[in-house]
């Protein structure tokens, strides 16, 4: 009992320290070329933050707990918006762009019905995985694209910057794949404790997907976004966001299809994704000023009380 514990809150620990220095890092790299603060969050930071779940994900899948990939998937997804946009929001209001919702947003939510609807027949297959990855490597297409019509514009300062870190780039560079190796290891960490204490607590591998691993996998993304808000970088926190629910809802989700397609649980359908629907449609309400205010942080954690209190003692 005492060896799953510290197996996940060393995992934990780790994954939090990884994916920091990891986004970090890559953050850096994306600046020496001149990558906006929107698309260094809803890639670099996306992805990075996301990278926990899709290892987690995957290696639950090969060790045939596939239950514990869609809880996590769905889960994160529930708790980027409830916790880390809500508590984000409660310490300093963010500004939303309104290009954002008619885009990166929009792809969210259409994304997330997608899925809803690939899953309607209660099993994720192979073809359904596919299907996510090509919708997922859609989105990078368009992400790039962006990413050189909206190039910053260098300053002098930018350029003593530029230089500064590209004489550097080459320690960037290893702590990127450092903190990826450790990314990976600290994410079967989670995979073997999670599943430890699920058996020796009857509890199903779902729920401690959607609460324990799904809550220790976005630590990362609520890190990253109080630290961007108090930065006063709105976008970075949005795309942030908006990307590591992207990555989760179409990367994380479609791994344990490719690897091991399973029969969903009815109530994943019935409860988990449609409060993740609408805890997305939430995002745009809440943005409508184009400013999601602390009041509409309160909102976003009452929600997540009410989705805990269904999970828990319904």
């Amino acid at each position: 009992m005492l060896l799953p514990i510290l197996s996940l809150l060393a995992g934990f620990i780790l994954l939090m320290w990884s994916a920091d220095t990891f986004t970090d890092n890559g953050a850096k790299i994306a600046r020496i070329f001149n990558i906006s603060p929107l698309i260094i969050g809803l890639l670099i930071f996306g992805f990075g933050t996301s990278a926990p779940e899709m290892l987690v994900s995957g290696l639950a899948a090969y060790d045939g707990h596939p239950e514990m990939s869609i809880g996590n998937a769905f889960g994160s997804n529930i708790l980027n918006i409830g916790l880390v946009l809500g508590v984000t929001a409660i310490i300093l209001p963010i500004t939303v762009e309104k290009s954002v919702l008619k885009k990166e947003w929009l792809f969210l939510f259409l994304s997330t019905l997608i899925v809803g609807f690939l899953l309607l027949d209660g099993f994720l297959s192979f073809t359904d995985g596919l299907i996510l990855i090509s919708l997922l490597t859609l989105f990078l297409i368009n992400v790039f694209r962006e990413s050189k019509k909206n190039n910053l514009t260098d300053s002098d300062n930018d350029s003593l910057e530029n230089n500064s870190q590209k004489n550097d780039k080459g320690r960037t560079w290893l702590l990127l794949i450092v903190s990826l190796i450790i990314l990976v290891s600290s994410a079967r960490l989670v995979v073997w404790g999670g599943t430890s204490l699920a058996l020796s607590f009857g509890v199903s591998d779902l729920i401690i997907g959607l609460t324990v691993v799904a809550l220790g996998t976005s630590l990362p993304e609520l890190a990253v976004s109080i630290s961007s808000a108090l930065k006063k970088q709105h976008q970075m926190v949005i795309g942030n966001i908006i990307g590591s629910n992207l990555f989760n809802t179409l990367g994380v989700l479609a791994i344990p299809g490719l690897i091991l397609p399973f029969q969903i649980p009815t109530e994943v359908m019935s409860r988990d994704y449609l409060f993740m629907l609408m805890f997305t449609l939430l995002v745009l309400i809440l943005s409508m000023r184009l400013k999601i205010s602390r009041f509409g942080g309160f909102i976003l954690l009452t929600a997540l009380a009410i989705y805990l209190y269904q999970l828990f003692w319904i």
